[in-house]
């Protein structure tokens, strides 16, 4: 098991967490990871574009002039394609792009982004990640002057911490996630993950059956 060591959130090392190998340590299967990166990324596409066909645009059915003996071409409606202002032909209707994805990818794509960082030393684990206060910038200070943490950071905690949720809320390159709302392109997105003690072990207990 990969041995990491538990800082508080004064960034003193308190001791040693164990986390499992199947989890933290199993092979970095990349094409798992393409899959439930395409897979979120489709199913969070709104899919609201329209456009509208002949009989949704304005004008009338009435035929512009008969058929024959005119010298133009024939026409039945203003409303055509082939007219100024017409409906499109083919476009794109409101529809939803997500799908369904095997719970086994799924918890496979997690293991091995989470391996990858933690192969990487991208995970730290605290204590405990509380706030006093719901300030931003006291997560600013607890990340990058406390841990030494400057780039994208995942914080994943597994108690009710709404002071830590309000305070990330105003970064945009920090996101605060429960422990089991964690996806694998959020893993992939940010460069460092920070578990609390709770949320690292609950990880690890589902992830591992």
């Amino acid at each position: 098991m990969p041995d990491l060591d538990l800082k508080d959130t004064s960034g003193k090392t308190v001791g040693t967490i164990s986390l499992p190998d199947a989890v933290f340590a199993a092979p970095v299967k990349r094409h798992l990871l393409y899959e439930a990166v395409r897979h979120y990324r489709a199913t969070a596409r709104r899919g609201t574009h329209d456009t509208k066909n002949r009989t949704e645009v304005e004008g009338g059915s009435k035929k512009p002039w008969k058929q024959k003996h005119t010298g133009r071409s024939r026409h039945g409606s203003t409303r055509s394609p082939l007219w100024r202002k017409g409906g499109t032909v083919h476009g794109p209707t409101p529809r939803e792009y997500g799908y369904s994805l095997p719970v086994k990818v799924r918890r496979g794509a997690l293991r091995a982004a989470l391996s990858a960082r933690a192969r990487d030393a991208r995970i730290l684990v605290l204590d405990s990640i509380e706030l006093p206060t719901p300030k931003t910038k006291d997560l600013v200070s607890l990340l990058k002057e406390t841990l030494g943490l400057g780039e994208r950071v995942l914080v994943v905690h597994e108690e009710a911490a709404p002071n830590l949720e309000l305070a990330a809320r105003n970064l945009t390159d920090v996101k605060a996630v429960r422990a089991l709302g964690i996806n694998v392109y959020d893993i992939l997105n940010h460069d460092y993950l920070v578990f609390s003690r709770q949320a690292a072990e609950k990880v690890g207990e589902v992830l591992s059956r």
